[in-house]
């Protein structure tokens, strides 16, 4: 008999030999009918493969991450099989899950695959997971395998093969398929009711642009037709709120090659959001204490040694200026010159927590390949501040930055959100990490302290920590579901020493504070990118570039709007007048399109009872409203940021 113990610590014992899915079987067959894979002793298993000693165990489902990779890697085999019955002789390299989905490269010599076969895959698919094969591990000598693949002259597994130790070596067979793979997959293909093969794209052998283009098919499938429909109806929701399609169209960003990959600039609509997150950022931060600062764009290159940024973070640095015998960096962080605005003059406990905040602008050199949008570029403005404090200071410091992103979270109507506790690696200290044990052990258990206590939902990961201490990154979701990295809150117990920083203690001793780096809002290209696809481009008013249109039927009331126009600029509303010769309707389409919040059509009526027609995204007020009621109603809705 073996023990196997459970998430929740009770430990059943079963035979020698028994599988997750039987163990799934005793508890009950509903559940058994639920479980794909299993995850043994912190790896993950087939459900089918026998446990032969003492393990926990945590049976996984379709609604575990580990489990969707399971289904998804199951699939891409299922997809193989279905490709080899339509194209025999193609040959397969690799074909993982990722993020959504799966994808497999092949070399199908000669053929190409169009958009019709992709249906017809699909199709193939969906008749060969009606039968129900069991997805069957074997455990392959080297040899046995070698012979398998050169028999089919498979150089691609061959080659795979050189780097697999004889012993580690498993087959895998579904139906009329075998691969060499070392799982884990689901029991059978029957879990399988849907599947979308969504591209075709080119992948060089082992991503070398010297070696052949492969074929790749990337694809996702689901437990379900149900769930199939609603990721589909999801992902053409994303598309209309690609804030790549979205920055372009309403005038936000736009970039130039003779500029440079991944930097940005601002048009002027994308200029008045920067402006307005700014606005709101300086009064949060006032309101709690902060002191603004600027700092320079570039540093000498002894100051990022003193840091530690250089040996750490050297790779993701522009290259260094060389002037007058020194090395010059452009800034990649804030925290090295706000730390000497703090030593530049002696501090006491009196002046701690000392908060200092800047929308500083730092550059970072991100892979060509990594870059997208706003969400990874080269050229960042960040909302960045520094605490600095004493240990008996820290849990309520640390726990208003966690108060502060939880208000901006209301404002932004931000529902879903989780924090992820980023921990160090023992095995990494000295290399990846400050090689401080005893300090990651107290600083990470403060942190988590502050979280449970706050009630705050939060996830732990480990190896993701900042080199100087633990973090946490903060993850949100936007209104159909996609996730983002908005901003970190991180603790820093090395560079306070690093820089010799310092105050008075009430005894007359002297301590070093300890640091905390936090950025609620992240960086405004990213978080202005997070804000297009939530809102899909219909900001709130005070937030919108354009917060009012005027809309003259004709020229003969371009008088009566030019004056609507002055009261509301004067009362400091973003107001534009379109005195285009168009049809009033096609100039309310054109709005629309724009997504201003206000449209102000201006008729005989209007001009003659000195009122205004109120539409705001296809909504008619019902009666006309005078000039001042307008505005001070629009005025309050903007002061409180509705």
């Amino acid at each position: 008999m073996i023990n196997v113990t459970f998430p929740d610590g009770a430990v059943r014992q079963y035979e020698n030999g028994v599988t997750a899915l039987d163990v799934a079987k005793s508890i009950s067959e509903g559940l058994a009918r639920k479980v794909i894979a299993a995850n043994v002793n912190g790896k993950t298993w087939d459900a089918t493969r026998p446990i032969n000693e003492d393990a926990s165990l945590k049976l996984l489902t379709w609604n575990d991450a580990e489990g969707k990779s399971t289904f998804w890697h199951s699939t891409a085999h299922l997809m193989a099989e279905a490709v080899e019955s339509m194209f025999p002789g193609v040959k397969f390299w690799v074909g993982p899950p990722v993020d959504n989905g799966f994808y497999y490269d092949m070399d199908l010599g000669d053929k190409k695959i169009t958009e019709d076969d992709l249906r017809a895959l699909e199709k193939r698919m969906n008749e060969l997971a009606k039968q129900n094969n069991q997805y069957i591990r074997k455990e392959t000598p080297k040899a046995e395998a070698i012979a398998y693949f050169a028999g089919k002259g498979d150089e691609y597994k061959l080659d795979l093969l050189q780097n697999l130790e004889d012993g580690n070596i498993t087959f895998y067979t579904q139906g009329n398929f075998t691969d060499l793979c070392r799982g884990p997959h689901i029991p059978a293909t029957g879990f399988i009711k849907a599947v979308k093969l969504t591209n075709i794209a080119g992948a060089y052998w082992k991503g070398d642009e010297k070696n052949k283009q492969l074929t790749r098919i990337y694809g996702i499938s689901f437990p379900s037709q149900k769930e199939l429909d609603e990721y589909l109806a999801m992902l053409e929701e994303a598309r209309k709120r690609d804030h790549r399609k979205l920055g372009k169209e309403l005038g936000i960003y736009t970039m130039d090659d003779d500029v440079g990959q991944g930097l940005i600039m601002w048009m002027p609509n994308g200029t008045v959001m920067i402006e307005e997150l700014e606005k709101l950022a300086k009064e949060t931060e006032e309101d709690a204490g902060y002191k603004r600062v600027v700092t320079p764009h570039i540093a000498k290159e002894s100051m990022y040694l003193t840091s530690g940024h250089l040996p750490y973070y050297a790779d993701s640095m522009y290259p260094p200026m060389e002037l007058d015998g020194e090395k010059y960096y452009l800034k990649s962080m804030n925290c090295p010159h706000h730390h000497k605005i703090y030593a530049a003059e002696p501090k006491s406990y009196r002046d701690l927590p000392y908060r200092i905040a800047e929308y500083g602008t730092v550059y970072r050199y991100e892979q060509s390949g990594e870059l997208f949008g706003l969400m990874r570029v080269r050229c960042l403005h960040m909302n960045d501040a520094h605490i600095y404090c004493g240990k008996e200071q820290f849990a309520d410091e640390f726990r208003g930055v966690n108060d502060m992103y939880l208000k901006y979270f209301k404002i932004f109507g931000i529902d879903k959100y989780v924090m992820r506790l980023s921990l160090h690696s023992k095995e990494k200290l000295g290399i990846k990490y400050v090689n401080e044990p005893e300090l990651w052990q107290e600083t990470e258990e403060m942190v988590r302290k502050v979280l449970i206590e706050s009630k705050i939902p939060f996830v732990e990961v480990a190896d993701e920590a900042a080199f100087y201490g633990p973090k946490i990154d903060v993850q949100i979701y936007s209104v159909i579901g996609r996730e983002f990295t908005l901003a970190t809150n991180q603790v820093d117990f090395s560079q306070g020493r690093s820089f010799k920083l310092q105050y008075t203690t009430p005894e007359n001793s002297t301590e070093t504070p300890l640091i905390i780096h936090r950025a609620p809002l992240g960086t405004h290209e990213r978080f202005i990118g997070f804000l297009l696809e939530h809102y899909a481009g219909r900001f709130p008013t005070w937030l919108s570039p354009v917060q009012v249109k005027i809309l003259p039927i004709s020229d003969k009331f371009l008088p009566y709007a030019k004056e609507v126009y002055m009261q509301l600029k004067k009362a400091g509303i973003r107001v534009e007048t379109d005195e285009r010769s168009e049809k009033v309707g096609k100039k309310i389409r054109d709005a629309e399109l724009s997504k201003v919040p206000y449209m102000l059509v201006i008729g005989e009526r209007e001009a003659t009872e000195r009122k205004l027609a109120v539409r705001k995204h296809n909504k008619i007020e019902p009666e006309p409203q005078n000039i001042e009621q307008f505005i001070n109603l629009l005025k309050e809705e903007i002061a409180e940021r509705k």
